[in-house]
């Protein structure tokens, strides 16, 4: 017979207690691990980039275009449409307005980075395929791989630019960093990085890397907008790998 605890007394945690949870805890890990679409948090992570990607996927396109060209604006100072182009880019020919919508695509895209970095792992038996594409493959398949190996590659650049968008659009939000650096020397550098690393404007090469990575933002966009569209209209899982 289960003893019955005394009025007041704290009831002892048995041994196994802890051995129930610690293989609860494994086996979550493993599951992750091995087949991280069938977590729970996994799917909603998953919901949040879906729709997100799915409002902000035209404005982020045309983010990426413009952008690439802009990295050479100095080269194009003649073309009479530079100027237009930049407004553009820097507030949706809107100004403070723009400039704010701006702001909320900078977070957009910070959002969409995190949640896809989270959401890129296919499981241990796939992750090798996540990096390329086959293009022996069907459309789908082929978009899946080239929206999945572009997310991969591109990371840091997409998100070196939505955390800088952000930082045009709302400045004040970086203030937290002269709270660390009472000279401010370390806080006014440092956005002055994020700033110039924005644009890439540090000689041919790195304008060139900067121009072919805004196109490939553009192609995330559409990729992305497909995989939307698939899984809305026909009702098909947005991976190949479920």
């Amino acid at each position: 017979m289960r003893p019955i605890a005394s009025p007041g007394s704290t009831p002892k945690t048995r041994p196994w207690d802890h051995s129930v949870a610690a293989e609860a805890k494994t086996s979550l890990w493993q599951q992750w691990v091995e087949q991280p679409r069938k977590v729970w948090l996994h799917n909603l992570i998953f919901q949040i980039h879906f729709w997100v990607g799915a409002v902000a996927s035209a404005y982020l396109a045309l983010m990426g275009v413009t952008g690439s060209v802009l990295v050479f604006d100095k080269q194009l100072a003649g073309w009479s449409a530079i100027n237009w182009l930049a407004h553009l880019h820097g507030d949706l020919l809107a100004g403070e307005a723009g400039r704010f919508v701006n702001g909320i695509g900078g977070l957009s895209l910070t959002l969409l980075c995190l949640t896809g970095a989270v959401i890129w792992w296919p499981g241990v038996k796939h992750w090798r395929r996540s990096l390329r594409v086959e293009w022996r493959a069907s459309f789908p398949r082929i978009n899946w791989d080239v929206h999945s190996a572009i997310g991969f590659w591109a990371f840091l650049f997409v998100l070196l630019w939505g955390i800088s968008g952000v930082y045009f659009a709302f400045p004040r939000l970086f203030d937290a960093l002269y709270l660390v650096d009472p000279s401010d020397r370390f806080a006014d550098e440092a956005l002055s990085v994020l700033s110039q690393l924005h644009f890439g404007r540090f000689g041919w090469l790195s304008e060139a890397i900067w121009a072919v990575l805004g196109l490939a933002l553009a192609i995330l966009a559409f990729t992305g907008t497909f995989i939307c569209c698939r899984r809305i209209i026909y009702k098909r899982p947005s991976s190949p790998y479920r």
